[in-house]
């Protein structure tokens, strides 16, 4: 039997499925301090985003960068994993997957900064 196969259906599906969400959640904070960085990072910005924000369009631009720059960030820890996991020799290929998921987390860094100054300014 394959381990990492599911084989739950229905109700019982969705239950494994937040079981696993959990665990790449808590493995992403363990593992990463760019993520945990973020996370203390968002239980600052997310509050004051209610408090700073206009209206709740105002108060949803504010949040929704900040989310956007967590799931970039555990999207790019998977592709590091799978990077790290294929072998430890370099090569350009690797390199470059770290490289643009890198890059698409600054993105979303620099994608929260404006909006905020946008906003609040």
């Amino acid at each position: 039997m394959d381990i990492m196969k599911n084989e739950a259906t229905g109700f019982k599906r969705i239950i494994a499925a937040f079981g696993f969400s959990m665990q790449g959640l808590k493995t992403c904070y363990q593992s990463e301090a760019a993520f945990r960085q973020e996370v203390w990072l968002s239980i600052i910005l997310i509050p004051l985003a209610f408090l700073l924000g206009e209206s709740s369009v105002e108060k949803v631009l504010l949040i929704m960068p900040v989310f956007l720059v967590l799931i970039v960030e555990i999207l790019n820890s998977a592709i590091e994993s799978v990077v790290d996991r294929v072998g430890d020799e370099y090569h350009i290929l690797s390199g470059a997957a770290k490289d643009m998921g890198s890059a698409a987390v600054w993105l979303c860094l620099v994608l929260l900064l404006v909006i905020w100054i946008i906003i609040l300014v």
